[in-house]
């Protein structure tokens, strides 16, 4: 399994609009992808500007699939001027198995 992390710094004014944006996108991807195993929406309660995601995803290809989907584009291009910072790391889940 692929999992992605993604953190998100979103400048103050936009926070409550991001956080209703990515867990639509989240829930979508859950739905509406086969692929996606599993997406977590989380933000630091010390720091309410920071948001944390965790998905998991059979393989590149259901990655790939969800970097295309409908749902995504339109909430990336929408927030993309919310974002103050983004950060992404790949990893290949190892356990369990």
């Amino acid at each position: 399994m692929q999992a992605l992390v993604v953190e998100f710094l979103i400048h103050a004014p936009h926070v409550s609009a991001f956080e209703a944006a990515i867990i639509d996108n989240a829930r979508a991807s859950r739905e509406r992808e086969p692929g996606c195993r599993q997406f977590d929406v989380c933000r630091d309660p010390a720091a309410p500007r920071r948001f944390f995601l965790y998905e998991l995803y059979d393989d590149e290809p259901a990655v790939q699939a969800h970097l295309q989907s409908a749902h995504f584009l339109q909430m990336n291009a929408l927030t993309a001027g919310w974002v103050e910072k983004k950060t992404v790391w790949r990893y290949v889940r190892v356990a369990p198995g």
